[in-house]
């Protein structure tokens, strides 16, 4: 049940009410219209600084956005950002198990001697229209038929250990990013992007022992051996306590992966296609690979999964992104 009593909640809710009736009224989305709209990508109806259709970034965006949206912080880690605020570190180090001994600053200057030390996808120009598809776990992909729209875009970013052999119709058969846990590197093509999950100095430690003696005591994984080290790419700390001061208003602990993920592709994108996300048609909750596996109950945890439900409908109603939610 959503908390009436929060104030900034309960504005939330007012914005994406007044949204989804203005939707309701001039309701435009259909099928055929939004996968035109992916791929089209001149005449911009915007002062865009792209040359996408509709932006993300605009320079007449509206106040609710302009105070959320910060394109200064770099959702990846790089040898120019890596060094942590007092605030981020501590919080940051909070996020993970206890006893944290590894000392930070030494373990960020041999992760730069594996990785590349530069930033990524900086590139965004008048000229730029990337489009990319954020795709979710969700059991609504289920009988989509979304496979062809997802792999019409420039990125394709999943989660975890989504499948995709014997789903192509559902959820496509390309991946240029994936963002996981280390426990959860599963199914990786050597032309993927692994975009890793760090949530204590150690995980850098074992990305980087890892790809370079193989496998660290207290987390082997063979997999990495199918890792291309040159694709590999760190989740940034000062980016995800951004996600989770300023678009969730500190709700939950700490933001789920599938809302990490939209962020990410919201800051490097400029359009962005969000599919596998909710509950499924008949109100049930499950991954769309476990089809006998599935509850009536929305999963809970340390997540403000409510919350970031509004976020993302909201995002959808002022035309940030376009949210597919099955058929």
């Amino acid at each position: 049940m959503v908390d009436l009593k929060n104030p900034k909640r309960k504005l939330l809710i007012v914005l994406f009410c007044i949204c989804a009736i203005t939707i309701i009224i001039f309701s435009y989305s259909s099928t055929s219209s939004l996968q035109l709209a992916i791929r089209q990508s001149n005449k911009p109806v915007s002062k865009a600084l792209c040359a996408c259709r509709q932006c993300i970034s605009v320079e007449d965006e509206d106040p609710w956005f302009r105070k959320h949206f910060n394109a200064s912080i770099s959702p990846l880690l790089s040898q120019k950002n890596a060094m942590l605020s007092n605030d981020t570190f501590k919080w940051w180090q909070k996020l993970g198990t206890k006893g944290n001994k590894a000392n930070y600053r030494n373990v960020v200057k041999k992760l730069f001697q594996v990785f590349p030390s530069k930033e990524h996808y900086k590139d965004s120009a008048p000229n730029r229209c990337r489009t990319c598809a954020v795709v979710g776990n969700s059991g609504n992909l289920n009988g989509s038929d979304y496979g062809a729209l997802i792999d019409s875009n420039d990125f394709i970013i999943r989660m975890n250990r989504a499948p995709i052999l014997g789903y192509e119709k559902d959820v496509g058969n390309r991946t240029t990013h994936r963002i996981s846990y280390p426990g959860s590197i599963r199914h990786l093509q050597n032309d993927t992007h692994l975009i890793l999950l760090p949530f204590k100095t150690e995980t850098l430690q074992w990305i980087t022992k890892a790809l370079t003696t193989g496998s660290m005591k207290s987390a082997p994984l063979p997999e990495m051996a199918q890792i291309n080290a040159d694709k590999v790419l760190i989740y940034n700390p000062t980016f995800l306590k951004y996600v989770y001061d300023v678009w969730l208003e500190c709700h939950g602990k700490y933001p789920s992966t599938g809302f990490l993920t939209l962020m990410f592709a919201i800051h490097i994108c400029d359009e962005v296609n969000v599919f596998g996300f909710g509950a499924a048609k008949d109100g049930t909750w499950q991954h769309y690979w476990e089809k006998n596996k599935f509850t009536r109950t929305k999963p809970t945890g340390v997540h403000a999964g409510d919350y970031e439900s509004i976020v993302m409908k909201l995002l959808a109603c002022k035309r940030k992104i376009k949210l597919f939610e099955g058929r």
